[in-house]
């Protein structure tokens, strides 16, 4: 069900701040996550080792943290360091810690084996550090497996029916585009896809000058998905008939869109996103404006994606089929499905064998 050996969004950076102690499962374990005193981000299981009760609920000590239950206090590795009360620690009391890193406002957390951790895995974005682009972080909670959340976002046709007045515009556009390139990538797919002549949609003509709003616009689309749940879009708006589609970027507004699906449960999704423009210059408002057009959007998604999951789980044997439209999400359930694989035989040919033992009836006396 879930990939371990990879790097995975645990919060945004600001969901640490004035010393807060974070609580999230993430991929079933729970794991607290907090800013040490010296700045660096912390990640480690949340439950103490002691008697089970959750270390969120207990007190940040410098780079520590203490179980407010019976005081014990674990280091930022996970180690054991003071039992009040008693002057021995036996080495095996701690807690597991996770490798973590914090760029670019995000913080990343590797969930497998530590051995393994390797920082230049981690998936760059930089706009996110570009100043130039500006945007809102945003986050959201689905109850439903992030794989389905994954295919919604393979799949620009849905923009037309699902999305009509907030980020689609129109259903001419599920009728009248198909993908112009469709790129199949060991770790994931790029998808491209123009429309042309088209009304601006509703998210983008609300951030339009007065003169430009009724203008037609020619629209590309290009999304990038990554394992284990990563989505980059880059979304372009140029007039109609410019040559946007030949290169030239005159008049043109663009959009870089940032997703990330990391898997609470089988069952539900931490859903981490931004989206980020380069022409709103000194006026706040065009990122207050679009922050509220995603979550509009999103919540419309949100609503058909969560039915799914209980549609699903109420008939397991129920097998959904392919259209044309899902050759790109196929592709990744594919690549993601053989990765798991891969990783599952890996543990499975690391583990030691389990010793023989023989049975030897005992004698009678």
């Amino acid at each position: 069900m879930f990939l371990k050996n990879c790097w995975y969004v645990a919060a945004w950076s600001h969901e640490l701040i004035d010393g807060k102690l974070l609580a999230r499962t993430l991929l079933e374990e729970a794991v607290l996550l907090y800013k040490s005193e010296s700045g660096k981000v912390v990640a480690l299981e949340d439950r103490c080792c002691h008697r089970g009760v959750p270390l969120h609920l207990g007190r940040r000590e410098g780079d520590c943290v203490r179980c407010m239950y019976h005081g014990l206090k674990f280091d930022a590795t996970g180690k054991c360091i003071q039992i009040p009360g008693q002057e021995v620690i036996p080495p095996k009391l701690g807690v597991r810690s996770y490798p973590v890193q914090e760029r670019d406002g995000l913080v990343w957390i590797w969930m497998g084996d530590a051995a393994l951790a390797d920082p230049n895995q981690i998936i760059d974005f930089p706009y996110l550090r570009d100043p130039q682009w500006k945007g809102i972080p945003g986050y959201m909670h689905y109850d439903a497996n992030w794989l389905l959340i994954v295919d919604n976002l393979s799949d620009f046709a849905h923009l037309a029916f699902v999305h009509t007045k907030t980020l689609g515009g129109s259903e001419e556009y599920a009728y009248v585009t198909k993908p112009v390139a469709v790129e199949r990538l060991p770790r994931g797919f790029r998808v491209e896809r123009w429309h042309m002549d088209a009304a601006p949609p509703p998210f983008h003509r609300k951030v339009l000058p007065a003169e430009e709003k009724d203008r037609h616009v020619d629209r590309r689309n290009i999304g990038h998905m990554h394992v284990p749940g990563i989505f980059f879009l880059e979304s372009m708006f140029s007039p109609a008939g410019s040559g946007s589609e030949n290169g030239n970027r005159e008049g043109s507004r663009e959009y870089r869109n940032c997703q990330f699906m990391t898997p609470e449960t089988r069952r539900s999704t931490h859903f981490f996103w931004t989206y980020l423009n380069n022409f709103e210059g000194n006026d706040h408002l065009i990122s207050r404006s679009l922050h509220q057009s995603l979550i509009e959007g999103f919540l419309e998604d949100k609503h058909l994606i969560e039915v799914q999951q209980k549609v699903l789980d109420n008939d397991p044997s129920f097998k959904m089929l392919a259209v044309a439209a899902d050759t790109a999400l196929s592709h990744f359930r594919w690549t993601f499905d053989k990765l798991v694989a891969q990783e599952r035989t890996a543990e499975a040919s690391a583990s030691p064998a389990r010793p023989t033992v023989a049975i030897v009836p005992s004698r009678a006396a």
